[in-house]
């Protein structure tokens, strides 16, 4: 979830997300790199949406903060529209990271799933501004994955967990890691249809404000 801001002076549309990270797994240094790497991923793609004429460059502002101090009160009264509260443990039910839901702003994220550059939380991220898997997994021959793709899809055998792996075999599917935001990504948000008001800001996703429990195994 994030606000949207257009800067008409200098063509450029700003997408503000700010996420606060709670749980036992969460500290400074991984909340840092969370919001960083979400910001280059979709950076990245130099994304640009016409509206009303204007071309505007997209960039993402993220922010994140290690919420020491959260509490369920402070998710379920939030009401602006930067917010987002996503719960970090190094277990979660089902082994995977979730959101609560396409265009939301809260969601549980598994440890292992954000090291080593993955793009989980990029993925994740999409998911939070509107996006959803797409419906046809089959890829091959389209070149490099889109972020949006989940793990499983199949894909040309450079984007597999081993390339001489046969597809749907062991390490025949997408290894997540070669995911991209491409152009396509930024396309699909539909920026140009949002209710910007007469400041020019508009909302991108919904709340959700739900407080995760840790998840015991």
């Amino acid at each position: 979830m994030g606000e949207v801001e257009l800067i008409t002076g200098t063509n450029q549309l700003i997408i503000h997300s700010v996420i606060f990270f709670y749980g036992e797994a969460a500290n400074d240094a991984l909340s840092l790199q969370i919001a960083g790497d979400i910001a280059a991923h979709w950076n990245a793609a130099t994304g640009k949406v016409r509206i009303k004429n204007i071309v505007y460059n997209v960039l993402f502002d993220i922010e994140g903060i290690w919420a020491r101090s959260l509490t369920p009160e402070m998710i379920f009264e939030n009401n602006n529209p930067r917010n987002n509260y996503f719960r970090i443990e190094a277990y979660a039910s089902g082994n995977i990271s979730f959101v609560d839901n396409i265009g939301c702003n809260t969601g549980y994220f598994k440890l292992d799933n954000l090291l080593n550059n993955s793009t989980t939380a990029a993925h994740e991220y999409g998911h939070t501004i509107g996006l959803h898997h797409p419906q046809i997994v089959d890829i091959r021959g389209k070149g490099i994955p889109g972020i949006m793709y989940p793990r499983g899809t199949i894909v040309d055998p450079i984007y597999q967990y081993s390339p001489v792996a046969e597809p749907f075999a062991p390490g025949g599917t997408m290894n997540p890691f070669c995911r991209k935001v491409l152009p396509e990504d930024i396309n699909n948000l539909n920026l140009q249809h949002l209710a910007y008001n007469r400041y020019g800001k508009a909302m991108i996703g919904n709340f959700t404000n739900i407080w995760h429990e840790q998840h015991q195994p």
